[in-house]
């Protein structure tokens, strides 16, 4: 049973086409967050909408890590790559946790690359790398989608 979004939503979509959207939508999440040194940082990741969060997964000594444990606020977008454009933007916070069994990791091969049978897939699952799991909890969610101004674009 799916939790209930405690994030205020605003924008052209209900929360149920907010969750149905960041659930079918295999493009990263854009992460935006602030360094130790108070400057703005951006990277994707994958992630995958469970329970009304975002759950994604890096390495233990990836630059992300230490800048959310840091400061825990981000901003995050979720959008389609190709016209016509839409998408989820919004701001929450961050917690960082172990992955050390790779279930999140190994939840995020399966939503991208299908499986785990890929050499991608085996260098991330090595024993000796050491995985950390990251949940955004969203605070404030805004749909876009511009398919009916952009109609015609997709017209050949």
């Amino acid at each position: 049973m799916e939790q209930q979004s405690t994030a205020k939503f605003s924008g052209v979509w209900s929360p149920e086409e907010v969750a149905d959207f960041l659930t079918e939508t295999t493009v990263p999440i854009r992460i935006s967050c602030r360094t130790p040194r108070d400057d703005l940082w951006m990277l994707s990741l994958w992630y995958e909408y469970v329970d009304g969060e975002f759950r994604c997964a890096t390495g233990k000594d990836a630059d992300i890590v230490e800048f959310l444990q840091s400061t825990e606020e981000v901003a995050f977008e979720v959008s389609t790559n190709d016209p016509p454009y839409r998408g989820v933007r919004g701001r929450g916070t961050a917690s960082l946790g172990p992955d050390e069994d790779k279930q999140q990791l190994r939840a995020l091969l399966e939503r991208y690359l299908g499986g785990t049978d890929s050499s991608l897939a085996r260098s991330l699952l090595a024993p000796e790398r050491e995985e950390v799991r990251i949940r955004i909890t969203p605070e404030k969610l805004y749909s876009w989608d511009f398919s009916e101004r952009m109609g015609e674009s997709n017209d050949a």
